[in-house]
C-alpha cells in the first residue's frame, strides 16, 4: 500500500483503523512503513470504536476534511465500517473527493459499496493473490446438512445462503422467509463463488502437517506414532520446524516463511470503476517483493485518467527552495532564490560566483557580460570630437609657428617653450584616444605614462615662463644685473627636470605595481542581477588616478600663484596676463572635475561618467591654453602683418623703472575726477612702456 502512494506521487494521505489487533496494527505498520522509506506524511489518523456512537462516521468525515489537501485515504476497516464510512461521506456531500486505498478486508467485496457505488468509485484495493482450487469446489458444493455435521456454523451459513430458516418457530407470519428443505444445494438454488483465502487454509493446514512431520522424523526417528518427547508439545520448538518448512503449495507457488515468521507477500491490485453505468473491480497492477501497476489502465473519479493530487504543498518552481514545515517533512513553503543566488538542491540556494550571475528562472549561474567603453558611444564621441578639433588646431598653430619662426612675435614668445607647451598640449589631446580604447597591457602601460605627462609638459612650461617673469621684474626692482638660468637652454632644462619628477613617478609605479587590464565585476554589480556587467578597465584605482595627475594639479597651482604675482606687471611687457587668465580657467575646470567625478563613484554609470569627464577636462584645459597664448598671436601673424615688426630698443633700465613705477601709481586713479589719474609721471609711463616692449624682447633674447 505505501508502494502504491509512492507510485501515485502521493506524499499526504490520511488514515482510518478499526480499533481492534487488524486495523491499529495495519495503520500502524503502514504508518512505520511510510517513515522508513520516507516521502508520505500522514495527515490524520483517526481510529474507528469498537461499537461506534451515533454520528461517529460523521464526526471521521469531518476530521478527514480538515486538510482537503489530503484526499487519499487509507482504510483499515471492517466491512461494516467502510460501509458506513462510505455513507457518511455521501451524506457530507464529498462524492469524489475522497480517493479510498483499502486493504484486503476490502479487496473486492460487493457489500461494503452497496448502494453507494459513486462514493467507491475510484477506489484502488488489494488482496492476496490467489488461485481457485477446483478441489475445494467439488468439496464444498457437495456439502448438505446430513453429511457436514462436524462443523457447527454450517447451520447458520445454511439460513444465510439460502434465505430459510431450520425451525418451524422461527418463522414469522409476512417475512416471506421459508423454512428450509434440506433439499436446497450450493451452487444451484444459490449463487456460489469460492472464497480467496482457500488456497491459504489449505497452504496453512500443509506447513502445520509438514511442521510436524520434520518434528516427529527429528525426535521420534524410524518410529511410528508420538513418541515420549511428542507426547507433550514443545511450542518453540514446533514453531522453529514451521518457520523451516519449504514446499509447493497447492496452487503451485512456494510455501516459504522469511525470518519474521511472515510468508512472501503477493498481492493483485483492483480499483473500483465505474464505466457507461456499469462497475467492475478491475485488476490494475500486482505486487510481489515490488509493485507492478498499470497506471493507464486507471480511471479515476468523474471518469478522468488523470491521477489526482494528494499533496500537502505544491511543487516549487524552478529556481525556488522548499522551506519545510517544522514536524511535515511533506509540507513546505516556497521561497524564491533572489539576487545573486541560484537554486542548488531542492532545499537550499547558493550564491553564484563573483563573475557569474544566476539566469533567468535562477537554477544555475551564467557568465556576467562584459562591457567597455565603445567608440561608436555618446560618451565617447564628444570627447573624440573636441580631441580632433584641438589635435588640428595645435597642428594649425605649430605650423604657423614653424612658417614664421623668424618673425618678432614669434620669437618673443620664446620659441623653445612655445613648441615644448605645443608637444604638452598634443598629448593632452591625443590622451583622449588612449583613455576609450579597449583596454590592454599596452594601453594601461600608455595610459599610465601620457595621461599626467600631457600636462606636466604644459604646466611645467608655462611655470618656467612664470618664474621667468617673475624673476625678471623682481630682480629688476633690486638691482641692474640679470637674474641666473633665463637663457632658452636654462629654461628647457628647468622645464624638463620638472617633465622628470612625472616620468620618475610613473617609473617607480611600474616597478611597484606592473600594469595590467583587469575586469571590475563590481563596479556595475546592481542590485537586479539581470543589470550586472563586468567592466573591462585598467587597474587605475581613483585615488592611484588622482595621485597620477598630483603632479601635474601642483605644477598648476604653483604656475598659478605666479600667475598672481606677476599680475601687476603691465601687459605690453610680457605674457603674464595671458598666463594667468590662462591658468585661473584651468583651476576653474579641474575645481568643477574633482566633484563630478568622485561623485560619480557609486553610479552603475561611473565608467562612462567619469572617463567622459577626465578626457574632457584636460581637452578643456589644453583648449584654454592653445586659445589665449596662441591664438592671439596666430591672429596677428597671419591677419595683421603690419604688427608684427620689430620696435625699437630699450635698456634693461627702461624696463625696470617701467615695471616698478606701474606698480606704484595706478592707485591714485581713483582720487582724480571722472576716474581721470593721469599725470605727467603716468603718462611718462605710458610712453616707457609702448617703447619698452621691444627692449624685454631683445633682453629676454640677447642681452640676458
Amino acid at each position: 500500500m505505501v508502494d502504491i502512494v509512492k507510485a501515485m506521487r502521493w506524499n499526504y494521505v490520511s488514515t482510518v483503523a478499526s480499533e481492534g489487533n487488524y486495523g491499529e496494527s495495519g495503520v500502524d505498520a503502514f504508518i512505520q512503513k511510510s517513515r522508513e522509506d520516507g516521502g508520505v506524511c500522514i495527515s490524520q489518523s483517526v481510529k474507528i470504536p469498537r461499537e461506534p456512537k451515533l454520528g461517529e462516521f460523521d464526526k471521521v468525515i469531518r476530521r478527514l476534511s480538515e486538510n482537503p489537501n489530503a484526499r487519499v485515504v487509507i482504510l483499515f476497516a471492517n466491512e461494516d465500517d467502510i460501509r458506513q464510512i462510505l455513507q457518511a461521506a455521501k451524506k457530507a456531500n464529498q462524492t469524489g473527493h475522497f480517493i479510498w486505498v483499502g486493504s484486503d478486508s476490502w479487496g473486492s467485496k460487493i457489500s461494503p459499496i452497496l448502494n453507494q457505488e459513486e462514493m467507491a468509485e475510484g477506489a484502488v484495493t488489494i488482496l492476496p493473490k490467489r488461485q481457485s482450487i477446483r478441489g475445494f469446489d467439488r468439496y464444498f458444493i457437495s456439502r448438505t446438512l446430513d453429511n457436514n455435521r462436524r462443523n457447527i456454523w454450517f447451520a447458520e451459513f445454511w439460513e444465510n445462503n439460502f434465505q430459510c430458516k431450520l425451525s418451524r418457530h422461527a418463522l414469522k407470519k409476512g417475512s416471506g422467509i421459508k423454512k428450509c428443505t434440506n433439499h436446497e444445494r450450493i451452487g444451484k438454488d444459490s449463487s456460489y463463488e469460492q472464497e480467496g483465502k482457500v488456497q491459504f487454509v489449505v497452504d496453512a493446514v500443509y506447513a502445520m502437517a509438514h511442521a510436524l512431520h520434520n518434528m516427529h522424523k527429528e525426535l521420534c526417528p524410524g518410529k511410528v506414532g508420538l513418541c515420549s518427547k511428542m507426547e507433550t508439545i514443545n511450542g518453540t520448538m514446533l514453531l522453529k520446524f514451521i518457520r523451516n518448512v519449504n514446499f509447493t503449495g497447492i496452487a503451485g507457488t512456494p510455501v516459504i516463511f522469511n525470518v519474521n515468521g511472515d510468508a512472501p507477500g503477493r498481492y493483485e491490485i483492483y480499483q473500483y470503476q465505474m464505466k457507461h453505468n456499469t462497475t467492475e473491480y478491475k485488476i490494475i497492477g500486482h505486487w510481489a517483493d515490488q509493485l507492478h501497476l498499470e497506471t493507464k489502465e486507471m480511471r479515476w473519479p468523474g471518469g478522468t485518467w488523470q491521477v489526482p493530487q494528494s499533496i500537502c504543498s505544491q511543487p516549487c518552481h524552478p529556481g525556488e527552495r522548499k522551506k519545510t514545515v517544522k514536524g511535515v517533512p511533506c509540507c513546505w513553503h516556497c521561497e524564491r532564490c533572489d539576487g545573486y543566488q541560484y537554486q542548488a538542491d531542492t532545499y537550499s540556494c547558493k550564491m553564484c560566483r563573483f563573475d557569474l550571475r544566476p539566469n533567468e528562472n535562477h537554477t544555475a549561474c551564467e557568465a556576467i557580460p562584459i562591457v567597455k567603453l565603445e567608440w561608436s558611444s555618446p560618451w565617447a564621441v564628444i570627447p573624440v570630437l573636441i580631441a580632433v578639433l584641438g589635435i588640428m588646431a595645435t597642428m594649425f598653430v605649430v605650423a604657423t609657428f614653424i612658417r614664421y619662426n623668424d618673425t618678432p612675435i614669434v620669437k618673443a614668445s620664446g620659441r623653445e617653450l612655445s613648441y615644448v607647451l605645443l608637444t604638452g598640449i598634443f598629448l593632452c589631446y591625443a590622451t583622449t584616444f588612449l583613455m576609450i580604447s579597449a583596454p590592454d597591457v599596452g594601453i594601461c602601460s600608455l595610459r599610465r605614462i601620457f595621461l599626467g605627462l600631457g600636462m606636466s609638459i604644459s604646466y611645467a612650461a608655462l611655470l618656467t615662463k612664470t618664474n621667468r617673469i617673475y624673476r625678471i621684474f623682481e630682480q629688476g626692482k633690486m638691482s641692474v644685473s640679470a637674474p641666473r638660468f633665463i637663457s632658452p637652454a636654462s629654461q628647457l632644462v628647468i622645464t624638463f627636470s620638472l617633465i622628470s619628477v612625472q616620468l620618475l613617478g610613473v617609473c617607480i609605479w611600474f616597478g611597484v605595481d606592473p600594469s595590467q587590464a583587469i575586469i571590475d565585476y563590481e563596479d556595475q554589480r546592481t542590485s537586479n542581477p539581470d543589470m550586472s556587467r563586468g567592466v573591462l578597465k585598467c587597474d587605475i584605482s581613483d585615488l592611484s588616478l588622482i595621485c597620477l595627475l598630483g603632479f601635474s594639479m601642483l605644477l598648476m597651482v604653483t604656475c598659478t600663484v605666479y600667475a598672481i604675482k606677476t599680475r601687476g606687471v603691465p601687459e605690453t611687457f610680457n605674457e603674464a596676463k595671458p598666463i594667468g587668465f590662462t591658468m585661473y580657467t584651468t583651476c576653474i575646470v579641474w575645481l568643477a572635475f574633482i566633484p563630478i567625478f568622485f561623485g560619480t563613484s557609486h553610479s552603475t554609470e561611473k565608467m562612462y561618467i567619469q572617463t567622459t569627464t577626465l578626457t574632457i577636462s584636460v581637452s578643456l584645459s589644453a583648449s584654454v591654453s592653445l586659445g589665449m597664448l596662441y591664438m592671439p598671436k596666430v591672429y596677428v601673424v597671419l591677419f595683421h602683418p603690419e604688427q608684427n615688426v620689430p620696435k625699437r630698443k630699450r635698456s634693461l633700465k627702461a624696463v625696470v623703472t617701467a615695471a616698478t613705477m606701474s606698480n606704484k601709481f595706478p592707485t591714485k586713479g581713483g582720487l582724480r575726477p571722472n576716474g581721470e589719474a593721469k599725470s605727467e609721471l603716468c603718462e611718462s609711463l605710458e610712453t616707457q612702456a609702448l617703447a619698452s616692449k621691444q627692449t624685454y624682447i631683445s633682453y629676454s633674447n640677447h642681452a640676458i
